[in-house]
């Protein structure tokens, strides 16, 4: 990747409602648990240190998951959505001397190691913003130069996370095309869980 210090930052808090209450955490998936994996891909894609932030059935996943070496924070608010779980793990983040986070959702498991070193090749220095993209469209993961966090975790509200700022931001985010080397599903639904092997 780089000599930077490039965090990989999981939010892996959500709830599941829409597959019937199922932390998507637990979700199995290539003989493990999807947390699990998405550990790994942040690991094999170069991230010197991986940060997961929890809210779902926090306990259940500590106690099941294979976590070890990785940083774990509890998003008490992980109902509000998205946002605060990344305002859970940047702030968990701050004081680490990190340079950058590269943020990684637990239920897209199409994105792989390849796509995080890609989007990681994009750091410049702690200003650095850049998002891997799928024919165009901008997706996960996501990098945010250290400078950048405090202005990140003040926008991030609701089911958003950083949307709006990323917008707002777009003459300085660097689109990194991934749609070659990875599938930007989520696992949401029922029907979704087709995916998962």
């Amino acid at each position: 990747m780089t000599h930077a210090r490039i965090a990989g930052l999981l939010l892996a808090a959500g709830g599941g409602r829409r597959l019937g209450g199922r932390p998507k955490a637990l979700l199995e998936h290539r003989g493990g648990l999807l947390v699990e994996h998405a550990v790994r891909t942040l690991r094999a894609g170069g991230c010197g240190t991986v940060h997961v932030v929890l809210g779902a059935s926090a306990d259940e996943v500590a106690a099941r998951a294979d976590l070890a070496g990785c940083g774990v924070s509890v998003n008490p608010e992980w109902t509000e959505g998205m946002g605060s779980s990344l305002r859970t793990g940047l702030d968990a983040l701050a004081g680490t001397g990190a340079d950058a986070a590269l943020v990684l959702l637990v239920d897209q498991p199409g994105i792989g190691a390849e796509a995080v070193a890609r989007v990681g090749a994009a750091f410049r220095d702690r200003t650095s913003l850049a998002a891997a993209s799928y024919a165009g469209e901008r997706g996960h993961p996501v990098l945010f130069g250290a400078d950048r966090w405090t202005d990140v975790a003040a926008g991030a509200v609701g089911d958003q996370g950083a949307r709006a700022y990323l917008r707002a931001h777009r003459a300085a985010l660097t689109l990194v095309e991934c749609g070659d080397v990875a599938q930007a599903y989520d696992i949401d639904t029922p029907a979704d869980l087709s995916h998962l092997e």
